[in-house]
């Protein structure tokens, strides 16, 4: 057990002290959304899923904005500079309100 909070404490120091705030904001987001879709998925086991459409559409929409903030992240990273040369950080910001946009157009349309 001491090994794993050796590990684990390397890994925070190493985190708190190399990943720039920027990135540390969109993984609070991204955890954030990770909490929200395992209490949907909880809530959904525990009780029912009466309102089929309005749990898969909440469900969905948390996995949907989980994938576009790990696409943010990536294209914000600056280790990652090279692959998205073409692509400055608030183009990457712009397009990933763009399609949260139209991903919650649809979930609104699909909840009914």
């Amino acid at each position: 057990m001491t090994q794993l909070n050796v590990v684990l404490k390397k890994f925070y120091d190493e985190y708190s002290k190399n990943t720039p705030i920027k990135l540390k904001i969109i993984d609070a987001y991204l955890f954030y959304i990770l909490l929200t879709g395992v209490f949907q998925f909880t809530y959904c086991c525990l009780v029912g899923t009466f309102p089929f459409n309005s749990f898969l559409s909440g469900f969905i929409s948390c996995v949907s904005c989980f994938v576009l903030g790990v696409c943010l992240r990536l294209q914000v990273n600056p280790v990652n500079k090279s692959e998205f040369n073409t692509i400055s950080p608030e183009r990457g910001f712009a397009d990933f309100i763009f399609a949260h946009i139209i991903l919650h157009i649809v979930v609104m349309n699909f909840i009914g």
